[in-house]
């Protein structure tokens, strides 16, 4: 019988060794987590979840409302920063590379006051839930700019020269050879991004955006049991993340042209 915790040089390990492994650290993590409670003496209780869970089902919801927007916004500008990083008009090209600097080389939370508090109040933009979802997209559309120029530039030039020689025009070349090789090698990173999306989309809390992160703040405040309410709040995000990645993963294996 082959061990069942070593896994062989060339082959993928199978389903049960992989649900097998899987448990087990799964459970070793819990017991060290367990034993950590148990030395600090400290006891989980969850008995005030009954009574909140309208609000938390509200803060889950809002949550993928803002995300999913955000998404489709951060898509848009992305795909424009990344024809414009390419554009031979100078200006438009490093305004573009200036914006990917700027926004992927500050921190998300400096963003948000400055947007919020100064570029907000300036243009009359005082909805919370639609500031959130323009910072969020601004933040984002920066490193989806990243990705799918990456994914244009990794494409092989003799590619669009084959297109020619075989008579397409620039429009037949760009729906039939580039688009659907973009398309394939942006779907993994861009759901990978989209998990990313959710996971920054709790520091909205800092503009008091009634999402997830913000919702559970005001229920440990109210109830003072804050381990419980940020451990419910962490498993909540994997309740999205978590399929997310499996989706990513997914893709990454249905449109691997290396095999």
């Amino acid at each position: 019988m082959r061990n069942p915790f070593i896994a062989s040089r060339d082959d993928e390990p199978s389903k049960g060794k992989i649900a097998l492994n899987y448990l087990i650290v799964c459970l070793i993590v819990l017991a060290v987590f367990w034993v950590a409670l148990g030395v600090i003496g400290y006891r989980l209780d969850y008995s005030f979840v009954w009574n909140v869970s309208g609000r938390i089902v509200d803060g889950f919801i809002l949550t993928l409302q803002v995300s999913a927007v955000s998404l489709v916004f951060s898509l848009l500008l992305g795909a424009l920063v990344a024809a414009g990083k390419g554009s031979r008009v100078l200006p438009l090209r490093y305004l573009c590379d200036l914006y990917v600097k700027i926004i992927r080389g500050t921190p998300l939370i400096m963003q948000i006051y400055l947007f919020f508090y100064i570029v907000g109040t300036a243009v009359g933009v005082d909805d919370r839930f639609v500031s959130g979802v323009l910072i969020l997209s601004v933040f984002e559309g920066a490193y989806i700019a990243e990705i799918i120029r990456g994914s244009l530039l990794s494409i092989d030039g003799t590619q669009r020269d084959a297109a020619r020689a075989v008579g397409f025009t620039r429009v037949q070349t760009l729906r039939f050879v580039i688009v659907p090789q973009m398309v394939a090698r942006t779907l993994p990173a861009l759901t990978g991004q989209f998990a990313s999306i959710v996971k920054d989309s709790s520091l909205l809390s800092l503009i008091s955006v009634i999402e997830l992160t913000q919702t559970m703040r005001e229920i440990s405040a109210a109830n003072f049991q804050l381990f419980e309410c940020y451990i419910l709040l962490g498993l909540l995000y994997l309740l999205i993340t978590l399929p997310l990645e499996a989706v990513g993963h997914f893709f990454e294996k249905r449109f691997d042209f290396a095999h």
